[in-house]
């Protein structure tokens, strides 16, 4: 037998000693994630074809990505401030329990308004990034980053791969209006799964986990929003540089994103299988090459893998106004496979390594994980987790993603082109590694 061979075994020995850190809080963040991203795909890859089954039209697909940011306002702040000072995993727990009760708008929802209210209250929900990003990052030790958040991926990618086909047959069966209810209604199920697996397995890791001396919902935005100075002050160049990447890729999501799937069945001619078996072979991709990245990440540097990605990027997605068939499509969305492996664990390391766990809840509250998906696909900006300096231009670009569409759809993809050479820009002229990762 092959395990029988002692290379086989000495390589198995090295890949449990790699992994043995994915265990605790680690493994339930994981499960959550492997879940999550399943039923996530099969909802986001189509939610644009649900606006138009129910008689919205391009335009309202942008204002409805617009409204979901907008809580992040109010919330992002409060969440941030609570996360340094009370319990993450209660946030948590309370962020999973409504977001499976929201799902009932889509499920029910009689015409696009009912989506659009829907994706405010969700929005609502963006209350649950900091404690879980503060969480992961607790989670790891800095020699472990890259690979850690590399394996949450890759697994949620491998579960996660034939999400968008298995999504397709069924609205093929059921056609877009009853199937996408049929997908919110297990994408609403998968979040009482989650809670369950929060409330019963998450450990607390902020020691200031009491609310006894937590103020008012006023007194916290004003101390937030009054310390934003302060704290971008305090913030290393390359955090900023960071941030501002982040934010570039936010808006090209915002902008393009909802309109993958419209574009590649009504201007190139693709179906909805097409579709699918295209995000299936982009999955397949990820997977394999998202551990090896977090592994390079580790290695040979996070600005370095960063960097690489980026220009993945720019050479792949704005060329989808080039495509006529399949196989240009395939081809492009491998790119962003790629690119999405690279930036993922990089950029989230390289957050966790430059920011101080006493300052991750605000840190991160004001700028998100310091990483996003790259060529999301539907459901508005895509990402881990969004800051709220981010809301406003989030929300301006989702909108303005719509009109632009609606005046032309290649629009979208050529303001994807210039976001992303400011991000590349820089990459090169301000992001350097820390000398001294912080735990």
């Amino acid at each position: 037998m092959l395990l029988s061979n002692p290379d086989s075994e000495h390589l198995l020995r090295q890949a449990k000693q790699r992994l043995s850190f994915m265990k605790g809080n680690l493994l339930i963040l994981t499960i959550r994630q492997v879940v999550g991203m399943f039923f996530r795909r099969m909802v986001l890859s189509y939610a644009s074809l649900f606006v138009l089954a129910v008689g919205g039209n391009t335009s309202n697909i942008g204002i409805i990505n617009s409204l979901r940011p907008l809580a992040g306002l109010l919330m992002f702040p409060i969440s941030g401030y609570l996360t340094d000072r009370a319990s993450r995993v209660r946030i948590i727990l309370l962020a999973d329990i409504l977001n499976a009760v929201t799902m009932l708008c889509y499920v029910l929802a009689p015409s696009w308004e009912w989506i659009a209210l829907g994706a405010l209250i969700q929005g609502i929900m963006v209350f649950s990034f900091p404690p879980t990003s503060a969480i992961l990052a607790d989670s790891l030790a800095p020699r472990n980053r890259g690979v850690g958040i590399a394996t949450m991926n890759a697994l949620a990618n491998a579960v996660g791969m034939f999400s968008p086909y298995i999504a397709a047959l069924i609205l093929v069966m059921y056609g877009d209006n009853n199937g996408m209810r049929l997908l919110y209604g297990f994408f609403g199920l998968q979040y009482v799964f989650s809670a369950f697996l929060v409330w019963r397995y998450m450990k607390e890791t902020n020691p200031q986990s009491s609310l006894k001396s937590i103020p008012g919902i006023t007194t916290i935005l004003k101390e937030s929003y009054s310390g934003i100075p302060e704290l971008l002050r305090n913030i290393p160049r390359s955090v900023k540089a960071l941030g501002v990447v982040a934010l570039m890729g936010f808006i090209a999501n915002g902008i393009s994103s909802s309109f993958w799937v419209i574009y590649v069945i009504e201007e190139i001619g693709l179906s909805t299988i097409d579709w699918g078996l295209i995000l299936l072979y982009e999955s397949i991709l990820k997977v394999v090459l998202t551990i090896p990245a977090g592994i390079m990440s580790d290695r040979i540097g996070r600005t370095k893998t960063l960097l690489a990605a980026m220009i993945i990027s720019l050479v792949s997605l704005p060329t989808l106004i080039l495509a006529t068939d399949f196989t240009t499509v395939l081809l492009i969305r491998l790119g962003a496979a790629l690119a999405g492996a690279l930036f993922m664990p990089a950029s989230s390391a390289l957050m966790a390594d430059y920011v101080p766990r006493e300052l991750r809840g605000r840190v991160m509250a004001a700028i998100g994980r310091g990483s996003v998906l790259i060529g999301a696909t539907g459901g508005g900006t895509g990402g881990p987790g969004m800051g709220y300096l981010f809301v406003i231009p989030v929300m301006a670009s989702s909108l303005v993603g719509g009109f632009l569409y609606a005046l032309n759809p290649t629009y979208p993809w050529l303001c994807v082109l210039a976001t992303t050479i400011i991000q590349v820009l820089f990459v090169v002229l301000f992001i350097r590694d820390p000398e001294k990762a912080e735990y």
